[in-house]
């Protein structure tokens, strides 16, 4: 579903407010925050996503990777996960499904949950997926919104997955691309858990980049006030990405991305952009990077640790400043 069908969608329905209740889809928030006492609040989310490799044990990994990235995105700590399954049992083998879950609980374990359960559908395509319970800090808490003037934007991950598992599905991608690809989507985005508490209450804001693509996931983090300067070349792209959009390999979710936020004037000069490149900004992510607001006083610390914690190619793509809510493209 893409952005602008969401959003006529959730306009439908006028969000559910409770004294306990910090936080829920308004303003784009990646899961739901519930306060547990004066100190701590519970993070849920869930997430499905259908097969984007062939290999079950691997697909598997990608989705609970995916799916714990939510309560990353708050600053959180995952503790217990259900699985979500819709599977064709009369299609495809038992194995199969067993090698799917396997790969969930691999992924969710390294991630210090415990997988406790879940449901399962009979569906004509499979489907799998997490809700997810973690907690945090009440004073760690990472908000879509909150970046400050002088933050630096740092991104974890490049960009491109879903331009490479379009080209995956063609057969259109080189071994060594393939296994990058695969290397990124399977990542966890486990910063709270490796960031010390000193960095960790620098950052003023974060979100996961995921479906709406980079543009879509900056725009969630815009403010009335704050704009944010996007520094095009410091981007980091997966290998072959804008070779395979030169082939036209750019996945339907791309262009329904570009057409809505485009329309909605939220980036200006895109125009400045080699036109692959702008697909890209706009490009929908199978467990993508997280995005993190920094304060700048602790920014280039703060990247030192995250790419020594295994995001070697995490990068400084921008700014926050004094703005209007737009994104500024240089």
């Amino acid at each position: 579903m893409g952005p602008a069908d969401l959003n006529k969608l959730l306009d439908r329905f006028t969000p559910q407010d409770h004294p306990r209740l910090l936080s829920s889809w308004r303003g784009g928030e990646d899961a739901a925050l519930w306060v547990l006492s004066d100190e701590r609040a519970a993070v849920l989310t869930v997430d499905i996503i259908t097969p984007v490799v062939d290999d079950p044990y691997v697909w598997g990994q990608i989705a609970a990777a995916n799916s714990l990235s939510d309560v990353f995105a708050m600053g959180g700590r995952p503790l217990l996960a259900l699985n979500v399954v819709g599977f064709p049992i009369n299609c495809l083998p038992l194995e199969m499904l067993s090698s799917i879950l396997e790969g969930g609980m691999e992924r969710t374990t390294r991630a210090g949950a415990i997988v406790a359960g879940g449901h399962t559908v009979e569906d004509e395509e499979p489907k799998f997926g997490l809700v997810v319970y973690g907690e945090v800090s009440l004073t760690e808490i990472w908000y879509t919104r909150g970046a400050r003037p002088g933050d630096q934007l740092i991104l974890t991950k490049p960009l491109g997955s879903g331009v490479l598992v379009t080209a995956l599905k063609a057969d259109m991608l080189e071994d060594d691309e393939a296994n990058n690809l695969i290397s990124v989507m399977t990542q966890l985005n486990d910063l709270p858990l490796r960031l010390p508490k000193e960095i960790r209450c620098k950052v003023h804001a974060c979100t996961d980049v995921t479906g709406f693509g980079l543009i879509g996931h900056l725009a969630d983090m815009l403010g009335e006030d704050i704009n944010i300067k996007l520094y095009a070349k410091e981007i980091p792209l997966l290998k072959g990405v804008l070779q395979k959009v030169s082939m036209g390999l750019v996945p339907a979710g791309a262009y329904r991305n570009k057409a809505y936020y485009t329309e909605a004037g939220k980036a200006a000069n895109l125009e400045s952009l080699d036109e692959d490149m702008r697909d890209v900004l706009f490009d929908p992510q199978t467990s993508g990077g997280l995005l993190l607001a920094v304060d700048p006083s602790v920014a280039n610390e703060a990247l030192k640790l995250i790419k020594d914690a295994g995001f070697e190619e995490s990068s400084i793509i921008g700014e926050a400043v004094q703005g209007c809510g737009k994104i500024e493209i240089e």
